[in-house]
């Protein structure tokens, strides 16, 4: 629990959209940026539990973040974060193909949306949004079979 504590902690320390929202939020309102996080987890947490169109929600979840942060990366000059956007983008389209033949039979289940949010989007607790590239390197592996290597000819 500690671990999970000190990555939110870590999560409110950061510089990205997220963060920036809950600062000006506590500026505005005086509360806590760590309670208004939280709210706002348990929020959409019974959202995707009990709302109506959590499908969408779900996938706006996995794909938002990612594209306004692989943007950021692309335009930047350091290449490491591009082959981590990258990576995430291929990890989560080939999650996208296998849901697509199992999304029908999948959504029956209760609960299915609430346990695809983590599970499915790469990274577990930080809702599918990698803070390093390691997260997404230990998943790609065991994800994306090995290719051979593409020859020019």
């Amino acid at each position: 629990m500690d671990g999970l504590r000190q990555r939110f902690e870590h999560f409110l320390e950061q510089r990205n959209l997220a963060a920036e929202a809950l600062r000006a939020l506590e500026a505005k309102t005086g509360v806590d940026k760590r309670y208004l996080a939280t709210g706002a987890a348990t929020l959409l947490s019974l959202y995707l539990l009990f709302g109506f169109g959590a499908s969408l929600l779900c996938n706006v979840i996995g794909f938002v973040y990612p594209a306004y942060a692989s943007i950021k990366a692309i335009e930047s000059p350091s290449k490491e974060d591009d082959t981590v956007w990258l990576t995430y983008w291929v990890v989560y389209g080939l999650f996208g193909l296998a849901e697509f033949f199992s999304d029908l039979l999948l959504s029956w289940f209760p609960f299915y949306y609430a346990g695809k949010v983590p599970e499915t989007r790469v990274q577990p607790v930080t809702v599918c949004v990698p803070s390093s590239g390691a997260d997404v390197a230990k998943l790609y592996p065991k994800v994306v079979p090995p290719v051979p290597p593409v020859t020019r000819m």
